[in-house]
Formats: C-alpha cells, sequence, structure tokens
C-alpha cells in the first residue's frame, strides 16, 4: 500500500457506511434501514458527507439528514414544513417554518411505504424550486435592457396636484374629499 492509497479520499457513501458500522447497536440498524428506504425511493439519490459528519441524502437539493444520538435517530427534512404528511411521519421540529424531523427512538418502527412515498414529496418539492428558479433565471437572460431616456425626457416640469373636486352625497351620507397637498418647505441655506 502507498502513502497515497492510504490518504485517498473515502466517498460519502463510504463514510456513511463507516459511521453505521461504529454504531453497532440499535442506532446503526435504524439508519442502515432508513438508508436503504431512502435508496429505495430513489435510486438517483446522492449520498454527502457535511458537517463534520453528517450523512445527507440529496436530489437537486438536499432531501435529508440522519443524525444519531444517544437516545435517538433523527432524520431532518430540509424543507419538511411545505411537504405534505398524511402518515404523519413528523414528531420533531414542528414549531420551525422550514425544516421538519422524523425521532425514531429504540424499538420504533416507521412504516416504510409511507417514508419512501414521504421521501418522493421531497424529491418533487426540491424539482418544483429548481425548475422555477430556471424559468426566473431564463426570463432574467431573455428581458429586453430598457430604452435610454432621451435628454427631453429626463428632466419632467413637476406640475401642481389639480384641487379635490367635491363630491355628490349619496342618500344623505356624508361624503369625505381629499384635502389638498402640502408640499415640504425647504430650511433656507445660511451662509458660513
Amino acid at each position: 500500500m502507498t502513502t497515497s492509497d492510504a490518504k485517498r479520499a473515502r466517498t460519502a457513501s463510504e463514510l456513511i457506511s463507516e459511521r453505521i458500522a461504529k454504531l453497532d447497536d440499535w442506532r446503526g440498524q435504524t439508519l442502515a434501514r432508513m438508508r436503504k428506504l431512502i435508496h429505495q425511493a430513489d435510486t438517483d439519490v446522492i449520498e454527502e458527507w457535511k458537517w463534520m459528519g453528517t450523512p445527507v441524502w440529496s436530489h437537486d437539493g438536499i432531501l435529508c439528514t440522519g443524525e444519531s444520538y444517544k437516545t435517538v435517530v433523527k432524520l431532518t427534512f430540509a424543507k419538511g414544513a411545505a411537504l405534505k404528511d398524511p402518515a404523519r411521519l413528523f414528531n420533531a421540529s414542528l414549531d420551525g417554518n422550514t425544516r421538519r424531523a422524523i425521532d425514531i427512538h429504540e424499538g420504533e418502527q416507521i412504516d416504510a411505504s409511507a417514508f419512501k412515498a414521504l421521501v418522493r414529496e421531497a424529491i418533487a418539492f426540491n424539482q418544483a424550486g429548481k425548475a422555477a428558479a430556471a424559468r426566473k433565471s431564463s426570463s432574467r437572460k431573455t428581458a429586453k435592457p430598457a430604452k435610454k431616456a432621451s435628454a427631453a425626457t429626463k428632466t419632467k416640469p413637476v406640475r401642481k396636484a389639480k384641487p379635490a373636486q367635491t363630491a355628490q352625497p349619496v342618500a344623505g351620507k356624508p361624503v369625505k374629499t381629499a384635502k389638498p397637498m402640502k408640499t415640504a418647505k425647504m430650511p433656507k441655506a445660511t451662509k458660513s
């Protein structure tokens, strides 16, 4: 084995597999099961390793992260607040405006089909956002530049507002009319 082989950067998938192997209790088994369900829901999912050791699954943006704590495995969906969750899998981080999480405690099982549907919902949300951003970006590129103002249109004289006309009352009800606007007075310049 050469030095370059030993220093070879490991892929995110390898790092996630190592994390699961190090968690040699129920947490490793749970994280491995959820990882498998994510891959079943989306064969094109991308695994990433971010924030100094957090497994992340992405497809056109972050879908969810997989964190392990002493008493819980937490799957945090980056845009969870915007997702439909008819099975009510989200049970943590419910107060925020963006994220939602699923906390899985020892012995708990998550409904596989409901979880895969939630992953697909997150993918659809990311893709819709990506498509909208692409449309917005392309409309900026194709927008016509504004015409340059000619010398005659650059400075227009300021007109005084017309006085408000009196409205006729209807069925004896008083009608409010607009009062003419007062112009602000500029302070007089003082000589130094």
